[in-house]
C-alpha cells in the first residue's frame, strides 16, 4: 500500500474511533420509543374497547391516517431528516451559531407552509376522503369528513414538533424528543376520553368527535415539552423570512426527494387503505393494529438506531471519513437485524395470543382478534426490511445520494400496486393480502438500496453481515421451538381463555423464548450481544448508583 494511503487510513481509523455509533444512545431512544409505543398500544386497545372494530374505527383511522401521513411526508420523514442532515453539517464546517440561524429560517417557512396546507386540507377534506377511501358512502363518509377536518392542524403541531426533535437530535440530545411522542399517546388518551365521555356518556358516533379533539391536544404536548430542552441549548426563535439561503435551498433540495423515499411505508399502508375501504367494515382497524403491533419492535429499534446514526453519518460524510462511515453504517444495519429477526418470528408464532391479549376487551371480540392477527403474521415478515432501512436511507442521504432513494421508492410504490391487486383481488387473500404486499416491498426495497450503496462504497462488510445473520438464524431456532411449543401447550385456548392466566402464559412463553435465544447468540459468539449486555450493564450500575 502506498504511504499516503497509507496515513489516510490511519487517520480515517482514528476518526472512527473518535466517533462511533453510540449504542447507549441508542438504547435511551430506544427506551423512549418503547415507551411511546406502548401508550400507542394502550391508546388503540382504549379506542377498540370503547367503540369496537366496525364503522366508527374504520372512519376515525382513515381520518386521522390524512393528516398522519402528511406528518410522514412533510414533518418526521422529509423535514426531520433533511433538517438534521443539513444542520449537522452546518454544525462542523460553520459553527453553532449559524446553524442556529438556520433553524430559525427553517421554523419560519415551517409554520408557514404548513398553516397554508392545514387550510387547505379542512376545504378540501370530503375530495380526499373520497379519493383515500372510495369504498366509504353515506353515514361512514360524512363522519370521516368530519374527523378530518377536526384533525388536521395536527399536521401542523407535529411539523413543528419534528424540527424541534431534529435540532435537539443535531446537538446530540436523544432521550427527551424521543419521549415526545409519548404526551400525544397520553394528550389523546386522556383528553379524548373525557371530552368523548362529555360528549356522550354511552361512547356512541358523537362522542368519536372527543377523541379526534384529544389527538390536538396530543400534538400540542408534544411540540410544548421539548420546547424547554431547547431553549437550554441557548436556542433562541426569532422569526426569519430570509429563505433565500444556501442551508434552507439544501434542505429543500433533500426534501424533494425525501418527501417520496423516506415515506414509501405510509404511502403504501395509505394505498392499502383504498384497497381496505372495498372490503367492508372492519379491514381498514384490523391493518392498524396489525401495523402498531408491528411497529412497536420497529420503533425500539429500527427508530432507535436511524435517530442516532443520521447525525453520526452525516458528520462522517462532512468530514470525509468513508472508512468510519462505512464501518458504522454496517454495524448499525447488522443491530437492526439482530434485534428484529428474533421480534418477527415472535409477533408471526404468537399473533393470536398476542393481539387477544392486548385488544380482546369490550367490543373487541375474538373475531376481530383472528382478524387482525392474520395481517399481523404477513407484517411481521417485512420487519427487519423496515429496520434496516431506517438506517440505510438516511445514509444516502448522508452522502447527498438523495435521489437515489427517490427513485427505488417509485418502484416499490408500483410494485405495491401490483400486488395488492395480485394478493387481493387475484387471489382474494382480503387484507392479509394488503399486508403481504407491503412486507415484500419494504423487503425489495432495501435489499436495492442496499446492493447500490454496497456498489458506491466499494464494499459493505457483506461478509461479517452474512456470518451474523446465519448466527442470528441459528439462534433463532432456539426462539421459535419454544414459542411454538409454549403456544400449543400453554394458549391453544386462547380464544376462551381469561385474561390474566392469558396473560401469565403469554409472558412465560415470550420471557422463555427471549431468554433461549440470547443464550444461544452469546453462545454463538455473537458481538453484538455482548456490546449490548455491556450497555445494559453499565446502564443498570448508573442506575444503582443513583
Amino acid at each position: 500500500m502506498p504511504p499516503g494511503d497509507q496515513g489516510a487510513v490511519s487517520a480515517d481509523g482514528a476518526a472512527a474511533r473518535a466517533e462511533k455509533l453510540n449504542t447507549r444512545a441508542a438504547s435511551v431512544v430506544g427506551l423512549a420509543v418503547l415507551c411511546s409505543r406502548v401508550l400507542g398500544l394502550v391508546r388503540e386497545q382504549v379506542f377498540a374497547a370503547l367503540f369496537g372494530g366496525g364503522r366508527i374505527m374504520d372512519a376515525f383511522t382513515i381520518a386521522f391516517r390524512i393528516p398522519n401521513l402528511l406528518r410522514d411526508l412533510f414533518a418526521e420523514g422529509a423535514l426531520s431528516t433533511a433538517f438534521v442532515t443539513t444542520f449537522s453539517k452546518t454544525v462542523a464546517t460553520e459553527g453553532e451559531a449559524a446553524a442556529w440561524r438556520l433553524a430559525n429560517k427553517a421554523a419560519t417557512l415551517t409554520a408557514v407552509t404548513l398553516s397554508a396546507i392545514t387550510v387547505l386540507g379542512i376545504v378540501f377534506a370530503p375530495w380526499l376522503v373520497e379519493v383515500l377511501a372510495p369504498g366509504f358512502a353515506g353515514e361512514k363518509a360524512a363522519l370521516t369528513v368530519t374527523l378530518t377536518r377536526v384533525m388536521y392542524p395536527f399536521i401542523l403541531l407535529v411539523s413543528l414538533a419534528a424540527l424541534v426533535m431534529g435540532m435537539l437530535n443535531a446537538r446530540n440530545v436523544f432521550g427527551v424528543p424521543a419521549m415526545a411522542s409519548s404526551f400525544f399517546n397520553l394528550g389523546s388518551i386522556v383528553g379524548g376520553v373525557v371530552l368523548g365521555y362529555w360528549l356522550d356518556p354511552r361512547f356512541g358516533t358523537r362522542a368519536i368527535l372527543g377523541l379526534a379533539i384529544g389527538t390536538l391536544i396530543g400534538g400540542a404536548l408534544q411540540l410544548t415539552v421539548q420546547l424547554p430542552g431547547l431553549t437550554a441549548l441557548g436556542y433562541r426563535y426569532h422569526p426569519d423570512f430570509h429563505w433565500r439561503d444556501p442551508g434552507v435551498s439544501s434542505i429543500l433540495r433533500l426534501m424533494g426527494p425525501s418527501v417520496i423515499a423516506a415515506s414509501t411505508t405510509q404511502v403504501n399502508v395509505l394505498v392499502n387503505s383504498i384497497f381496505a375501504s372495498e372490503l367492508g367494515d372492519g379491514p381498514t382497524f384490523w391493518l392498524t393494529v396489525a401495523f402498531r403491533l408491528m411497529q412497536l419492535p420497529l420503533g425500539v429499534f429500527g427508530v432507535a438506531l436511524g435517530t442516532v446514526a443520521l447525525p453520526l453519518l452525516a458528520r462522517m460524510a462532512a468530514t470525509g471519513q468513508q472508512s468510519a462511515f462505512r464501518s458504522e453504517l454496517a454495524r448499525g444495519m447488522r443491530l437492526a437485524f439482530l434485534m428484529t429477526i428474533p421480534a418477527s418470528i415472535g409477533l408471526i408464532v404468537l399473533a393470536e395470543p398476542i393481539i387477544s391479549v392486548l385488544y380482546q376487551h369490550g367490543r373487541f371480540g375474538a373475531h376481530e382478534t383472528a382478524e387482525s392477527a392474520g395481517a399481523l403474521r404477513f407484517y411481521a415478515l417485512g420487519l427487519c426490511g423496515y429496520a434496516a432501512l431506517k438506517v440505510l436511507v438516511n445514509a444516502f442521504y448522508a452522502i447527498d445520494r438523495r435521489k437515489t432513494p427517490m427513485v427505488v421508492s417509485f418502484i416499490a410504490v408500483g410494485l405495491n400496486l401490483a400486488l395488492n391487486w395480485i394478493f387481493t383481488v387475484q387471489l382474494g387473500w382480503g387484507h392479509r393480502g394488503l399486508a403481504f404486499s407491503t412486507a415484500c416491498v419494504a423487503t425489495s426495497n432495501f435489499l436495492i438500496l442496499y446492493l447500490l450503496m454496497r456498489a458506491h462504497l466499494g464494499r459493505l462488510e457483506s461478509r461479517a453481515m452474512a456470518a451474523l445473520l446465519a448466527r442470528v438464524g441459528l439462534a433463532s431456532l432456539a426462539l421459535l421451538a419454544i414459542a411454538w411449543g409454549g403456544g400449543r401447550l400453554l394458549l391453544a385456548d386462547w380464544a376462551v381463555q381469561s385474561f390474566w392466566p392469558k396473560l401469565a402464559s403469554l409472558t412465560l412463553v415470550i420471557g422463555c423464548a427471549a431468554a433461549a435465544f440470547f443464550l444461544c447468540a452469546s453462545a454463538l459468539g455473537i458481538g453484538e450481544v455482548r456490546e449490548l449486555a455491556q450497555a445494559l450493564r453499565r446502564r443498570l450500575g448508573r442506575t444503582r448508583n443513583l
